[in-house]
């Protein structure tokens, strides 16, 4: 009889799945962008609804200002590429509880 594959824990997935989404959205919204990017306020022309944005997947929304108030002290800027921004956009968030970890 052939090992079976016990089920991927349900939350575990759904967390995944909303980084994944969070991490898209982030990337879309960044990514046009000229990088290096020196600091934050070079990428505010980029929120479609400037300071209202707010990135949402499943129940989780992170509302823009939380970018550059509540994980400030998570970034390292400058950046070099959009990767590294939503990198260390990602852990913030974790770190915070505001994304599973």
């Amino acid at each position: 009889m052939a090992d079976s594959i016990p089920p991927a824990d349900e939350e575990a997935t759904a967390g995944s799945a909303v980084e994944r989404e969070i991490r898209a959205e982030l990337t879309a919204t960044f990514e046009p962008a000229e990088y290096p990017v020196a600091d934050p306020f070079t990428l505010l022309p980029l929120l479609p609804e400037g300071a209202e944005t707010e990135f949402r997947a499943g129940a989780v929304v992170i509302p823009a200002i939380d970018l550059g108030l509540k994980y400030k002290e998570y970034q390292e800027f400058p950046y070099e590429s959009v990767e590294l921004l939503v990198d260390d956009l990602i852990a913030a968030m974790k770190a915070e509880g505001d994304l599973p970890r």
